[in-house]
């Protein structure tokens, strides 16, 4: 099976009221936890690579291993540019064989916001390439997106139909209380979503795909896992899998998920490390990161994401 878009996984899952996990890769090891995962439960996925990914393991590099995990899984699956930020990279990825790419413009006035996710809309659908954009501003730290508590804000229900008309963009990443990175929340203070919000934003973009980034929940167990062996990481709290689920039943048809990964890979090996000193092969201590990405892929598919059994529908 080729790469596909978003455009008919989108409105699968807007019809069946659940979302597509939108995992962040950076090797082979968790591209291969993923998809494996995927695979057992037949769910559709989307694999994206992030600005900094994209420096860490090359650009052909991705674009591979990709390419053998759909020799692998026979799943649809596509690859997505994840916070894109500016016209030339965008194009360099649709040139370079994604199958859909997220312009950023989201720190930018809304007129300039339209206008370079507009630019890349016509490039993308001119190479039959969808696109994501984004109104809204989340806080946190990812990769090379850092955004300060009192810059971030909601997004303005009010201006997401002149935006979507004006862009032709094929979906919309929003701010409704998400957060980027790990470290979300202090403990003692409780996370809540904007759902009022997300609400607004479906009444004006009927059967309209929406995007939540910075999504991850922030397993305890892992945290855990890494402060005993050895991690210097304060407690964290994420969003609540109940409020995720809860958005993917409404317009919510895309989830973004990374932190959760980072966490569970590193548990994986900080543990094998500690529990085996001496050993320095790559493919013992590599193992359990990866099985443990594939069981943090397999509870989001069942638990948040509800998309269990939807790949080949």
């Amino acid at each position: 099976m080729a790469l596909v878009t978003t455009k008919e996984m989108f409105e699968k899952a807007y019809a069946g009221g659940y979302a597509i996990g939108a995992f962040n890769v950076n090797n082979m090891e968790i591209v291969q936890g993923i998809t494996e995962a995927a695979k057992e439960l037949n769910a559709p996925i989307i694999l994206q690579v992030s600005a900094g990914a994209r420096k860490y393991a090359k650009h052909a590099y991705l674009v591979k291993l990709v390419e053998a995990a759909l020799i692998d899984t026979d799943l649809p699956i596509a690859l997505h540019l994840d916070h894109g930020p500016d016209f030339e990279t965008c194009k360099s990825c649709i040139d370079g064989g994604f199958s859909s790419v997220m312009i950023d413009g989201s720190h930018l006035s809304f007129e300039e916001n339209i206008a370079v996710t507009k630019k890349v809309v016509e490039y993308a659908h001119a190479h039959g390439v969808t696109v994501e954009g984004e109104l809204g501003r989340l806080a946190g730290i990812e990769d090379d997106v850092n955004v300060n508590a009192e810059d971030a804000s909601y997004t303005r229900p009010d201006e997401v139909e002149e935006f979507v008309t004006r862009t032709g963009v094929d979906s919309l990443a929003i701010a409704i209380g998400t957060s980027h990175g790990a470290f979300k929340f202090k403990p003692g203070q409780k996370p809540q979503l904007r759902f009022d919000i997300l609400e607004e934003v479906g009444k004006r973009l009927p059967n309209f795909p929406i995007v939540l980034h910075g999504a991850s929940s922030v397993s305890q167990e892992y945290v855990e896992i890494i402060q005993k062996f050895g991690g210097k990481l304060d407690d964290a709290i994420g969003i609540p899998e109940d409020m995720l689920r809860q958005a993917a039943k409404m317009a919510v048809c895309k989830i973004n998920i990374d932190s959760d990964l980072r966490l569970a890979f590193t548990a994986g090996i900080r543990e094998y490390m500690f529990t085996n000193p001496g050993h320095f092969d790559p493919r013992q201590y590599l193992t359990p990161a990866r099985n443990n990405i594939k069981e943090v892929v397999k509870h989001k598919i069942r638990n948040v994401l509800g998309c269990e059994g939807a790949a080949l529908k």
